[in-house]
C-alpha cells in the first residue's frame, strides 16, 4: 500500500497547492514506510484533550485538538516493548491513547490484522473507540486518509477496505486470532468482575500468537487477581535474573516521580520530617532523585485529593511496585479500621505469653477452613497466630493445634458446626472435633444479618492488635474482604464477595460476634496446670 501511495505522489501535487503544501506532502510520503516516524512525528495522528464540564453538563472549557507526539513515558515504553507487556503505572500517563494509535497504525499498514482493546466497561469501550481510535483516523491528513477507506464501522469496530484489517474495542474479545491485544485497567476488571477477568485470561490472551503483542495496563487493585499474579511473576523472574521469553510478561513500571508534570512550587507547603524520610527511602530504593517541587506535589495531592488516605495514594500514584499493591480500598469492608490500626501501630510483632489462647473458626461449605488465635491482655485482644487450609481433614486441624502447645481457652465455631452432617458418622463438626480430643468448643449463635456481624467486627477492631508476621496471611484476608460488584448497576452491592479471602474474614467475624455476646471470658490470668495426658493444655 505504501509503495502505491508513493507512486501516485505526483497526482496529489496539483496546481492548487502552494509550494509549502507540496513540500509537506512529499515529506509525508517519503517517511510513510517508517512506523516510528508515523507514530512520533506529529504529522499523521491527532488527539483530543477534553475540556472541563460542570456537574450539570455545561462545557466550561473548550476541547483541544493536538498533534500526537509521545511523551517521555510513551517513548520509553515503545523502545522497551516486548511481545507480552505489563504496565503498572501512576494515573493519567496516556498509555491507552498510545496503544489506540499503535493499533490503528498497525491495522492501516498491515493486511488482515486483528487489533483489539478490552475496556473495563461498555461506556469506557465506546469512549476509547470514538475519542481515541476513530478520532485519530478521522483527523489524519485528507490526502492520506483517502487511501484508507473503511469497509464497515459501528460503535465498537472499524474494518478497512484496502486490506481487510480491523480495530475493535469491547468489554470482551473471544474467538479467532488477535494479533494485537490491549487490556485496559485489568486490575479493576480482576477486582470487580472475576468472570470477565477469567474470560480475558482463558479466552483473549491465548488468542494472541507468540509473534503478536499483548499490552496489559492498569493501576493496582490489591493483592489478588490475575493482574497482581502476573506482575508478581514478572518481578520474581527479573529478580532471579532470567531473561524473558516470548511467553513471559515483561513488567514496565512508571512511578509518579517519573512524570515531569507532577511537581509544584514548594513555597508554603509543609513537608514533615517523616515525609522527607519517606522520600529519602524511595530515592535509595528506586535509585532516583525526588526534588523539593516533586515532594511538595506529592504532599499536596495526598492532602487535597485523597484526604491523607495513603493507601489511595499508593494505588493511584505508586512509588514502588510493592507499594502499589499494598491495599485496595474500593468496596473493602474493613479498610478504614485496618488503616487506623496501621497508623496507631497495632499491627506489630506480638510476644506469645503463657496465657490462654482462644480460637475463632470458619468452616466453609466447600473445603476451606480458617482459624484465628487470640490472647486477652487486659482490654487488648491480641491475635498472635493465623492458620488456613483447603481440602484437609478434621484430624489435620486437631494435630495442627496440638503442635502449637498453647494453653487453650475456648474454641469458638460458627453455628453450622453444630449441624449434623449426613455421612457414615452422622455427627456434627463439633462432635467430630470432640471425638479427636478438642474440648471447650463453643458455638457462636447464628446472626440473622451478616451486615450486623460486619458492623460488630468494625466496632471491635479498636481494641485489636495483630501480629504482623504470624498473622500476615490473615491480615491479607482482612485487607481484601470486599463487597460484590454489581455489573448491571455498576456499583458495589451490600453482599460480601465470596472468594479466597472469605473464610479468613468470616472466622475473624466469629471473634467480634462472640465478643458482642460476652462469650469471651478469662477465668484467671494465672498459668493453668497442664493436662497430664496428651499434649493438650486448657485453661
Amino acid at each position: 500500500m505504501i509503495e502505491a501511495a508513493v507512486s501516485i505522489n505526483d497526482e496529489l501535487l496539483d496546481d492548487s497547492l502552494t509550494d509549502e503544501q507540496k513540500s509537506e506532502i512529499k515529506e509525508l510520503f517519503k517517511n510513510l514506510k517508517d512506523p516510528w516516524w508515523r507514530i512520533t512525528s506529529g504529522k499523521i495522528y491527532k488527539i483530543i484533550i477534553k475540556g472541563e464540564v460542570s456537574e450539570d453538563g455545561e462545557q466550561l472549557t473548550e476541547d483541544t485538538v493536538l498533534p500526537f507526539i509521545p511523551n517521555r513515558h510513551q517513548l520509553r515504553f515503545m523502545k522497551r516493548m516486548w511481545n507480552r507487556n505489563l504496565i503498572l503505572k501512576a494515573r493519567q500517563l496516556g498509555f491507552t491513547t498510545l496503544v489506540a494509535i499503535l493499533w490503528l497504525d498497525h491495522a492501516l499498514y498491515n493486511p488482515n490484522a486483528r487489533c483489539g482493546i478490552i475496556a473495563q466497561d461498555r461506556q469506557n469501550a465506546e469512549i476509547i473507540f470514538r475519542d481515541k481510535v476513530m478520532f485519530a483516523y478521522n483527523n489524519m491528513p485528507e490526502s492520506l486518509k483517502a487511501m484508507f477507506p473503511t469497509a464497515s464501522q459501528n460503535k465498537s469496530e472499524v474494518v478497512f477496505a484496502h486490506n481487510n484489517s480491523s480495530v475493535r474495542v469491547a468489554t470482551s474479545l473471544r474467538g479467532g486470532t488477535i494479533h494485537r491485544l490491549h487490556v485496559s485497567e485489568y486490575g479493576k476488571i480482576c477486582a470487580k468482575s472475576p468472570d470477565k477477568a477469567k474470560e480475558v485470561k482463558t479466552g483473549s490472551i491465548p488468542a494472541v500468537p507468540t509473534t503478536g503483542i499483548i499490552i496489559i495496563e492498569s493501576t493496582a487493585e490489591g493483592k489478588e487477581g490475575d493482574y497482581h499474579d502476573k506482575v508478581q511473576a514478572s518481578i520474581k523472574r527479573e529478580e532471579a535474573g532470567r531473561e524473558a521469553n516470548r511467553k513471559d510478561f515483561k513488567l514496565h513500571f512508571y512511578p509518579w516521580f517519573a512524570a515531569d508534570e507532577y511537581r509544584i512550587n514548594p513555597d508554603g507547603v509543609n513537608i514533615t520530617d517523616k515525609q522527607h524520610e519517606y522520600f529519602n527511602e524511595i530515592e535509595v530504593l528506586m535509585n532516583t532523585k525526588i526534588d523539593l517541587e516533586q515532594r511538595a506535589w506529592y504532599v499536596v495531592t495526598l492532602e487535597n485529593d485523597f484526604s491523607w488516605e495513603k493507601e489511595v495514594m499508593n494505588r493511584e500514584y505508586p512509588s514502588t511496585p510493592k507499594e502499589a499493591f499494598e491495599v485496595s480500598i474500593e468496596g473493602n469492608y474493613y479498610h478504614k479500621q485496618m488503616s487506623i490500626m496501621r497508623k496507631q501501630g497495632r499491627i506489630l510483632k506480638i510476644p506469645k505469653l503463657d496465657l490462654p489462647v482462644f480460637t475463632f473458626w470458619d468452616i466453609g461449605n466447600g473445603d476451606g477452613c480458617a482459624v484465628w488465635f487470640m490472647q486477652m491482655v487486659g482490654m487488648e485482644y491480641r491475635f498472635i497466630d493465623y492458620e488456613e487450609g483447603h481440602g484437609e481433614t478434621i484430624g489435620h486441624y486437631v494435630k495442627l493445634l496440638q503442635s502449637k502447645n498453647y494453653i487453650w481457652g475456648k474454641h469458638f465455631m460458627p453455628h453450622d458446626a453444630d449441624h449434623k452432617r449426613l455421612s457414615e458418622e452422622n455427627k456434627s463438626v463439633k462432635e467430630m472435633f470432640e471425638d479427636k480430643g478438642l474440648l471447650n468448643i463453643e458455638i457462636v449463635p447464628r446472626i440473622t444479618n451478616i451486615q450486623d456481624g460486619i458492623q460488630q467486627t468494625r466496632e471491635a477492631m479498636p481494641e485489636v492488635y495483630i501480629d504482623k508476621e504470624s498473622c500476615a496471611l490473615g491480615i491479607t484476608r482482612l485487607d481484601n474482604y470486599k463487597k460484590q460488584w454489581n455489573e448491571k448497576q455498576e456499583r458495589w452491592s451490600e453482599l460480601p464477595k465470596h472468594d479466597i479471602n472469605s473464610e479468613g474474614a468470616d472466622s475473624f467475624r466469629q471473634f467480634a460476634q462472640a465478643k458482642a455476646l460476652g462469650l469471651i471470658k478469662v477465668a484467671g490470668q494465672n498459668r493453668p496446670k497442664a493436662r497430664k495426658s496428651g499434649n493438650w493444655r486448657t485453661a
